[in-house]
């Protein structure tokens, strides 16, 4: 077994390294922060004038489900990259060093937790620029961006062991994309979910990225006034649901993701 110390201090190596790369190939943090900005903008000021949502400015509706979503298409992020360094022969070059098997995996995972928080504040700047105000204190409102960001942790694990099995960018990309775009959009992140169809309705109320999106909001204080209470139990427990989904998806993707990179240095 590997002591934990020896884990965390290689994973925080990887981590490192990761962030230089971005920083000498800026080009790589263009997707996580521009589209976030973009996003917002266009559905401010493009959609935000035709959509109505009783009760409460659509803007500040909006930025919740904003949060969610991007952070769930950047999840893709990590698969991409740990793809891509199984192409150009990066992990090969791991694997001959005295490190922690656990610790490639895990870096490249938490790396990415860095490059959601940014995205996660240019989210909140313009956000606040457009409109978008917390109004039930910072302490909720810190709990909502940290339950973004552990939702956001916790489907990377999914994209890291996607990353390791398939080893092609352009095939994570377009398989990740096939889930995420249903996962996202049959959800309450940009129309509440009782504007959606009886079947896409039900199926948007279990969605997690709907749980994640409704918690935030309640966290921020964006909830439309006098809203009647959700009759689905993921709504009416939403920090629940979603914190149940975090726990279910790590237990299982992260030692998943972690054999998966063990045993391809093992040669089996």
């Amino acid at each position: 077994m590997e002591g934990l110390n020896f884990v965390l201090a290689d994973g925080l190596t990887i981590v490192r390294r990761n962030i230089i790369r971005i920083r000498r190939v800026p080009e790589l943090a263009v997707g996580a922060l521009v589209q976030p900005l973009v996003m917002i903008l266009m559905f401010a000021y493009v959609f935000g004038g035709s959509i109505a949502v009783p009760g409460v400015s659509y803007r500040e509706f909006l930025i919740g489900g904003i949060f969610a979503l991007i952070l769930t298409f950047g999840s893709t992020f990590t698969g991409a990259g740990l793809a891509q360094d199984m192409q150009a022969g990066v992990i090969n070059r791991f694997r001959v060093l005295p490190m922690s098997r656990s610790a490639v995996v895990l870096g490249r995972v938490l790396s990415d937790v860095v490059l959601n928080g940014l995205s996660l504040l240019v989210m909140a700047v313009t956000g606040l620029v457009v409109g978008w105000r917390i109004h039930d204190g910072m302490t909720n409102a810190a709990l909502g961006f940290g339950l973004l960001l552990l939702f956001a942790f916790a489907l990377s694990w999914i994209m890291a062991y996607i990353g390791l099995v398939v080893r092609s960018v352009e095939v994570v990309n377009n398989a990740s994309l096939m889930v995420i775009f249903p996962l996202t959009f049959i959800a309450n992140t940009l129309v509440p979910s009782d504007n959606l169809p009886t079947v896409l309705r039900t199926i948007a109320e279990w969605n997690p990225v709907s749980a994640v999106t409704y918690a935030a909001r309640t966290l921020f204080g964006n909830m439309p006034e006098a809203a009647p209470e959700p009759s689905a139990w993921p709504m009416q427990h939403a920090e629940l649901y979603t914190l149940g989904w975090i726990v279910v998806i790590i237990a299982v993707f992260a030692p998943l993701a972690i054999h998966r990179y063990r045993s391809a240095h093992l040669g089996r």
